[in-house]
């Protein structure tokens, strides 16, 4: 079977609240390492409000931010909380990208998950 675009794009989704002051610090850490990362077609990272966005999430209640999802293609690798330092975000990306790093919070549940989010964010950026 041969990688595609599809199959070998990283996505990195924050999931964060507009009320959360962590989130708030955060987001333009964040928001300039996507900007960064733009040049790599093969990465998408991706910020959702999930009190805006709370018909993306379905049952999902995220209670502690930011949480991150990290998938390559249709496959979640990661899933949880990380402490607000893009230092942590790029390092953590880099080990899966580059070393392989075991999946690690990732059960049926965020499987599920990330096969609803996905096609929802696809026109996202």
């Amino acid at each position: 079977m041969q990688a595609t675009a599809e199959t070998t794009t990283w996505y990195v989704v924050c999931l964060c609240a507009q009320w959360c002051s962590t989130c708030r610090a955060y987001a333009p850490d964040f928001l300039a390492q996507a900007g960064l990362e733009q040049a790599d077609p093969a990465e998408r990272y991706l910020w959702v409000d999930v009190e805006a966005h709370d018909d993306l999430l379905g049952d999902w209640d995220i209670e502690t931010f930011p949480t991150l999802l990290i998938a390559q293609g249709d496959q979640p690798v990661f899933m949880g909380v990380l402490p607000p330092q893009i230092a942590v975000l790029a390092r953590l990306v880099q080990s899966y990208k580059n070393e392989g790093a075991a999946p690690v919070g990732v059960n049926a549940a965020v499987v599920a998950l990330w096969q609803q989010l996905r096609p929802r964010l696809a026109g996202a950026k």
